[in-house]
């Protein structure tokens, strides 16, 4: 796969002196790389690999039977996890992040037996699970990885790709959103800066996003 680079579709791709097979994604390391970098194709990878997760244990998460805080459980430990995984390097866009928020509401709510005709607010199903907003998830997953970034030294791998300047100009337009820009806004929202990443114990005490352990009555 070449990345965005229009100019070598037509010619050869060739590695070790044989011609290599062109595609425009392909799977690594459980994350879809897509060759025009937009993260579209990962997001509904992780959706389909959720809901096949979630699949497995409907026969725990579909039971009346079980306790609303159980069936919580099960997805937090089990479902949310595939969801989100290698969501610390997604550059994410709000349309993004409502793709996602729409996939876990349809899940909640079937959970819980209920439709939007029942018209019962998403603050409501999330509360009766203990289940906190998934994009206030994806800010804390990205914020905790900023900070063990940061708190390795400068010639970490992460720190050097991180402070990396491409040369060129940036095309006319909107420039895409960068993962510099969005964890710009989750430091701006949780009102911390990148010195209190050396303290620990600070920076996981204000970014971390806990779920709610009591339930809507």
């Amino acid at each position: 796969m070449v990345y965005n680079d229009p100019s070598s579709i037509n010619n050869p791709l060739i590695i070790d002196g044989q011609q290599v097979t062109r595609c425009d994604e392909y799977k690594y390391l459980g994350t879809m790389l897509h060759s025009s970098g937009n993260l579209d194709t990962n997001i509904q990878h992780r959706i389909a690999a959720a809901w096949l997760k979630w699949r497995e244990v409907t026969g725990v998460t579909c039971d009346k039977r079980m306790p609303v805080k159980l069936k919580g459980l099960v997805y937090k430990s089990m479902i949310r996890p595939v969801l989100t995984f290698g969501s610390e390097t997604w550059a994410v866009t709000q349309r993004q992040v409502q793709t996602i928020q729409v996939a876990e509401m349809k899940m909640l709510r079937w959970m819980c037996g209920v439709t939007m005709l029942d018209k019962i607010r998403n603050e409501y199903v999330r509360g009766s699970l203990g289940v906190r907003d998934i994009s206030e998830k994806l800010q804390e997953s990205r914020l905790r990885w900023f900070g063990h970034v940061k708190r390795r030294p400068p010639d970490y791998v992460g720190n050097v790709t991180a402070n990396l300047n491409i040369p060129g100009l940036r095309p006319r337009g909107r420039p895409k959103t960068r993962w510099a820009d969005v964890v710009k806004k989750d430091l701006c929202m949780c009102n911390v800066s990148e010195n209190d990443t050396s303290d620990r114990a600070k920076w996981k005490r204000s970014t971390k996003k806990a779920d709610p352990t009591i339930r809507w009555e």
